[in-house]
């Protein structure tokens, strides 16, 4: 268990015993393992886009809820926008290197560039 130093003042504020505060986080439940996609391919796209160049993630086979969470982790690593269509994942700008960099991170093996 961790060191709390914020721990003894639970007495001196008389919260009960089982509550948590601020500095005391519930635990997670535990959802299970994330899974880990065997290949990606990244390939960059300008057709009918108004010229502007975005990144498209595709063929991780995630459910949507998973695709949604890698796209904020995703976009919050580039600093810059995206968006889900369909069962890619679709990121402002050419932004390959750095796309393929953050999934090899992820624990990808494969990631095919296009």
């Amino acid at each position: 268990m961790k060191h709390n130093p914020f721990a003894g003042l639970r007495d001196q504020l008389g919260l009960p015993p089982g509550e948590t505060t601020a500095s005391e986080p519930a635990a997670a439940a535990p959802d299970g393992p994330s899974p880990i996609p065997r290949r990606a391919v990244v390939r960059m796209e300008r057709s009918g886009r108004g010229g502007k160049a975005v990144t498209v993630v595709e063929q991780l086979a995630l459910p949507p809820e998973t695709l949604a969470v890698w796209l904020k982790d995703l976009k919050h690593a580039l600093g810059c926008g995206g968006s889900v269509e369909g069962e890619a994942l679709v990121i402002q700008g050419d932004q390959r290197p750095r796309v393929q960099a953050w999934l090899s991170a992820r624990g990808i093996r494969k990631v095919t560039m296009g």
